[in-house]
């Protein structure tokens, strides 16, 4: 069973125009040539290529949203967190991809 929540890109959206996520709660684990083509200002890049020797600056005191470019490689990154102890994380179902769209942008 997922220890972590799924949540709609327009809900995600939502709080990010809101401004209710800080920069450290939004980690979009894509890489540095995905993240230049698109990307939410309050995020933070922690490449999937390097995310072993980063994840350990993600605080564990607040929610934490996992984007990627679809949601498949931020639902491991969710798995791989889980297993070491993170709580409160939540994936983004359909990653950048799905949240552009929202913004009038084509990703892909």
């Amino acid at each position: 069973m997922e220890q972590w929540n799924n949540m709609r890109p327009e809900t995600f959206l939502q709080l990010v125009k809101t401004g209710e996520l800080s920069v450290d709660q939004i980690i979009d684990v894509r890489e540095q040539e995905e993240w230049n083509y698109y990307h939410l200002d309050r995020s933070t890049l922690m490449p999937l290529s390097s995310f072993e020797e980063s994840f350990e600056s993600i605080t564990k005191e607040k929610p934490v949203y996992i984007v990627c470019a679809h949601g498949v490689r931020s639902a491991a990154v969710c798995r791989y967190l889980s297993e070491r102890g993170y709580g409160n994380l939540t994936n983004v179902v359909g990653g950048m991809a799905a949240v552009s769209s929202l913004e009038g942008f084509q990703y892909d």
